[in-house]
């Protein structure tokens, strides 16, 4: 019987496998053909990745469509600068989910909806206040705002139980270990593959992240900068180490520490700071509620082990972090730029200047302190952010979900099961690392950071997951 059902999820995984990569290879032709001016390419192309898409839809692989709307945020939307696309298919997929529902796939309401309905009504007029361009009027509102409702939603729908809690989590590190692999090409080889020429004068302009001092770049992959590369791949860390913890064969731990093997030098690649404290943050988050005893051994035996691996083949790169870390010019252009927000915030305290990077940019001139050498669009903190460009009201309601999700996670790790509990728990540390990086950078308001923190937030805060763990101890 065992054999029978083994046979089953390999031929399922098999199909699962070609239509991704039909869908992959169909996007990516249509993408090329646009490049290339080619009309027949484009229509073909659309039609093959449109189709696999629909087929992924259809057959209910939630997991794996839902996991790969991080690849489209990253990808498409962010690197190519298509904006909206992963927010067409998120729309699509939550409407197929309601359609398709079933005692199988049941439909749920996320958790606070009534915060999520103030949060849309509080930033409206911000938003159509700092909408002053294409990109600004698609950045914030549909990606940050819109975009965040729909993909929580997602996440609660998708994780229906721990098992398909298990299967986005191995989607999503599997696009993680991608990205990570990426970072490392880029910076061992000095090769940028699947490259495009839209952010080559973003790179010109930072000198293409240039170390001060010396010859070495910091690399960031698709995210451009380092700091979001490093924000997301300190997400990765957290769910690999999850995922290894639950996973109960020989293959599938070996897989996840090959995961955690290629993450682990990427982050540091980055040379960012703000990702290594996050990072720091979510392992100690993931220890507390790694629920399984064992492991309170085992990944302290596992840290010390990645640090001396560190020390030894990676002695210079720890140099670079060091020096780029203490550099003054960049800790007191940081402050400069919270000190010239909080000047914002105090002037605009109620509905900020309007959710746009143009109008910050325009507006906070006025209240710009000297540390802040240079001007900048945004205050490289997304709480300062929220609140200079949308108002304190929407930053307490912004801070009052994140909270929320968190603590409707806890719940839901107090009544799960050992193996489910220590993938709930690898989400709420990749949600603390994002959230501890965020005080650095702009990473909640980022797009495809803010998607992958949303997406995994609105899965361990399910209340599927709650039904499940109650039906399970018959309660």
């Amino acid at each position: 019987m065992r054999q029978r059902v083994d046979i089953k999820e390999s031929k399922t995984a098999q199909m699962i496998g070609l239509l991704i990569l039909g869908g992959v290879l169909g996007l990516g032709l249509a993408l090329e053909a646009g490049k290339l001016g080619s009309r027949d390419m484009y229509l073909w192309g659309s039609i093959i990745g449109s189709l696999a898409l629909v087929s992924i839809i259809m057959l209910r692989y939630d997991e794996f469509m839902a996991g790969l709307l991080v690849a489209v945020h990253l990808y498409i939307d962010w690197y190519l600068a298509l904006y909206v696309v992963a927010l067409g298919m998120a729309l699509i997929l939550l409407l197929s989910f309601y359609l398709l529902r079933s005692v199988r796939h049941p439909w749920v309401e996320p958790r606070a909806i009534w915060l999520w309905g103030l949060l849309l009504l509080l930033t409206l007029v911000p938003a159509i206040q700092g909408a002053t361009n294409f990109y600004d009027a698609t950045y914030y509102y549909p990606n940050l705002i819109v975009g965040a409702l729909v993909i929580f939603w997602i996440g609660a729908v998708t994780a229906r139980n721990g098992v398909a809690l298990r299967r986005l989590c191995c989607v999503i590190t599997a696009i993680g270990a991608l990205v990570a692999l990426h970072t490392i090409i880029q910076e061992v080889t000095g090769t940028f593959l699947l490259a495009s020429s839209h952010y080559d004068t973003v790179l010109n302009n930072v000198s293409n992240y240039q170390i001060a001092g010396s010859d070495a770049h910091r690399v960031g992959s698709f995210f451009v900068d380092p700091n979001w590369d490093g924000t997301f791949l300190a997400m990765m860390l957290c769910l690999e180490l999850g995922l290894f913890v639950e996973c109960q064969s020989f293959a599938g731990k070996v897989c996840y520490l090959a995961e955690i093997a290629l993450t682990v030098p990427a982050v540091l690649f980055t040379l960012s700071t703000g990702a290594l404290i996050g990072t720091f943050a979510g392992v100690i988050v993931f220890f507390l509620f790694v629920g399984q005893a064992v492991y309170r051994i085992v990944l302290p035996l596992l840290a010390v082990a990645v640090i001396m691996a560190l020390f030894i083949l990676l002695p210079s790169h720890l140099l670079l972090q060091a020096q780029h870390a203490s550099g003054p010019e960049e800790v007191m252009l940081r402050v400069g730029a919270w000190s010239t927000a909080l000047r914002v915030i105090a002037a605009f305290p109620l509905t900020g200047v309007g959710l746009g990077l143009y109008t910050y940019l325009a507006t906070s001139e006025r209240y710009r302190v000297p540390a802040q050498t240079i001007p900048l669009a945004h205050p490289h903190n997304s709480y300062l952010e929220l609140a200079a460009m949308a108002g304190i009201p929407v930053l307490l309601v912004f801070v009052c979900l994140v909270a929320c999700g968190l603590w409707y996670a806890w719940r839901n790790w107090l009544g799960a099961d050992i193996r489910t509990r220590s993938l709930i728990g690898a989400g709420m540390a990749a949600v603390i690392a994002l959230s501890v990086n965020s005080f650095s950078i702009n990473g909640w308001t980022l797009p495809p950071l803010a998607a992958t923190g949303w997406l995994i937030l609105g899965a361990i805060a399910s209340p599927l997951l709650k039904k499940t763990s109650l039906r399970t101890t018959g309660e």
